[in-house]
């Protein structure tokens, strides 16, 4: 049968709450495997990493396909554990609807708040499907208040459950043609849909009676109005039932395809595309999963694509040939271009990474950022001193599959890297060793912070005499506070030409690299170097003499201009039952947090304020204790603030792991 449309639909949850399983059986149940995999087993589609197997969890997004009738569904199978929270963000920007996942037994928890937030911003279709209810403990009408409460006040249930909490459990749908589900169902629709609500309450247009003694909202009319407003973000769908057992996977299926509309066909004209993942095994070629949003794709095809949030000098167009091209859900051998909405994997592209852009440059529809840069840094070195460049180049490839995991150069060979988090540190130590030979140690992870100038500091360094060998450059560089959010800025005041070529290149970059590393051995930001001075002697001054007296200089310079040394701060908003008010109110002062606003009601309050990054993971640590495991903490990064007296953290010394 010939496919109508494509969806591209993203499975999200809190760790453990059955996304790779659901994946599974949506795949199964389809026909598209002919084998149920198990996460237990380590056998299933999409988790096919070593380590997603041996851990159990999922680390990078998979892609896997099925088709219903003449729709083919793209399945995104998304990490759980905050973490891989970049994979997840990649992940949203090529989604034409999501579902959302649950467990029956443990309920709304922090995270998936966290992602049913970004998902009602983003007014993405999303369908809320609740597993695991042949599980002990299991909730029902119960666990529907507490979503309308804590999740989706407009949740409307699509199935109903009998033998909850037993193996017998087992999802029934509902059937609109039956008078007293369609009215409840319809009550519900009506806060969102005005023309719903008209016919509740005033019957139809004119007065008449409907043939038949038939409800004023007809099956069909009702179905509609379900599917403009899950479209439009409005409502959310909300399913029972069991991946692991089956139940309730049909009908999710049936919503998937009923009520999730299609993203509208991109103009014609060069492609337009996002690269939102990229997977390059240590000997293998790489492969880019690009969701085109315009224009067609073919094998041996030229392109261009770009790369947003570059820094100055890396955002240029960049170009390529795909050498071959693989579109998802398509049968070996089918061929044909690939269309808007489609999403394929592309080889013979040695530069591209992840968050590319296909097109020119300048066009970044969708490229806002939704979740938090890393704001932990550590430092990593190889046991072995002799495999200091390997380990570096192997931290960089993997940098390129993931932008948010920054490298860069520290001090004695070692390597700094950008996380999220401490199991993230764990996986990037299993796959050096496993995949690449290498053992390394890390330091203890330190919260991100920044430095910036105080005031304005200058230094020079003149060339002596010619028994100074080596020093035959003249250097002199001014350090000046910039505008907050400037970043480093270097420029002249020197009469451009007065050097050759490489060495302007070798002070400028020399200055860069002195200034991801400052006095305090933080990075220096919101600053302007101003080249002040300059000069060489003909035959005996090299780029390497700049290079050499270049940071020497700057560091004098930032000595004397002084600096402050900031740490990253969050925003936090605290759901907590009223009696543990008191508690954590108390809890959340002494921790340094900033309190701005609590409001609430007879069950619960909302605390919200702004707390030290360092802080914030163990005031969300200690929530459950305090509130007797009802609390529920979301925070994201707000801003920077100067570091307490006494609160700088000693320099880091690798340990092993």
């Amino acid at each position: 049968m010939r496919i109508r449309h494509t969806l591209n639909i993203g499975i999200l949850a809190h760790v453990d709450a059955g996304k790779t399983s659901l994946t599974e059986r949506l795949l199964f149940d389809t026909g598209a495997i002919g084998r149920l995999g198990s996460v237990d087993n380590g056998d299933t589609c999409t988790d096919t990493g070593a380590l997603e197997r041996q851990r159990g969890i999922t680390i990078r997004s998979a892609v896997a396909s099925f088709t219903v009738g003449d729709v083919q569904v793209n399945l995104l199978d998304t990490p759980g554990h905050s973490d891989f929270i970049a994979e997840v963000e990649r992940a949203l920007g090529v989604l034409d609807g999501a579902v959302l996942l649950l467990s029956a037994v443990e309920g709304v928890q922090a995270r998936t708040r966290v992602l049913m937030k970004t998902l009602q911003r983003l007014r993405l279709p999303t369908l809320l499907f609740v597993n695991k209810i042949d599980r002990a403990g299991a909730r029902g009408e119960e666990l529907v208040r507490d979503i309308r409460r804590l999740l989706a006040p407009t949740a409307v249930p699509m199935t109903s459950v009998t033998g909850l909490g037993t193996p017998q459990a087992r999802s029934v749908p509902y059937d609109l043609t039956e008078p007293r589900v369609r009215e409840r169902i319809a009550e519900t629709v009506a806060e969102v849909d005005d023309s719903v609500l008209a016919l509740l309450v005033d019957g139809p247009p004119g007065g008449r009676e409907p043939a038949g003694g038939d409800a004023p909202l007809t099956a069909d009319r009702l179905a509609t109005a379900l599917a403009a407003r899950t479209a439009d973000g409005s409502l959310h769908p909300l399913y029972f039932g069991s991946a692991l057992a089956g139940q309730g996977v049909g009908a999710l299926v049936e919503g998937m395809v009923r009520l999730v509309p299609p993203a509208p066909a991109g103009p014609g004209g060069a492609p337009r595309g996002t690269v939102f993942a990229v997977h390059q095994p240590p000997k293998g070629e790489r492969r880019a999963y690009l969701r085109l949003h315009g224009g067609e794709l073919r094998p041996r095809q030229q392109i261009e694509w770009h790369r947003p949030g570059a820094p100055d000098d890396a955002r240029g167009a960049l170009t390529g040939r795909i050498t071959a091209l693989d579109v998802v859900g398509r049968a070996p051998g089918e061929d044909g271009p690939l269309t808007p909405g489609n999403i394929a994997v592309l080889r013979g592209l040695p530069g591209i990474r992840t968050g590319d852009r296909l097109g020119p440059p300048g066009d970044d529809t969708g490229a806002e950022a939704l979740f938090a840069s890393p704001t932990l840094e550590t430092v990593v070195r190889a046991h072995d001193p002799a495999r200091s460049a390997a380990l570096r180049a192997a931290l960089l490839a993997l940098a390129d599959q993931d932008p948010l995991l920054q490298v860069r150069p520290a001090p004695d060979g070692a390597t700094s890297v950008l996380l999220h988090g401490e199991v993230q540190k764990e996986i990037i130590a299993a796959t050096l060793r496993d995949d690449y030979g290498i053992e390394a140690g890390f330091a203890p992870s330190r919260v991100l912070c920044v430095e910036r100038p105080c005031g304005t500091g200058a230094a020079c360094h003149e060339i002596a005499g010619r028994r100074h060998v080596g020093e035959w450059a003249t250097v002199g560089l001014r350090v000046e506070p910039g505008a907050r959010g400037s970043g480093p800025v270097f420029t002249y005041e020197t009469e451009l030409g007065a050097l050759p070529h490489g060495f302007h290149q070798a002070i400028e970059e020399s200055v860069r690299e002195t200034l991801r590393r400052g006095p305090r051995g933080r990075a220096v930001t919101d600053c302007r170097v101003v080249l002040t001075r300059s000069g060489f002697v003909g035959p005996l001054s090299t780029a390497g003499h700049f290079r050499a007296v270049t940071p020497v200089v700057l560091l004098q310079a930032l000595e004397r201009a002084g600096t402050r040394v900031y740490e990253p701060w969050h925003a936090f908003e605290a759901e907590i039952p009223v009696s543990a008010l008191a508690a954590v109110t108390a809890r959340l002062a002494a921790l340094g947090a900033e309190l701005s606003d609590t409001s609430g009601g007879l069950r619960s309050w909302l605390v919200s304020g702004v707390i030290p990054a360092r802080q914030a993971g163990p005031a969300e640590a200690a929530l459950p204790g305090l509130t007797h495991g009802e609390g529920v903490w979301m925070s994201y990064p707000s801003g920077d603030r100067p570091v307490p007296a006494g609160h700088e953290e000693a320099p880091q010394r690798s340990v092993r792991t």
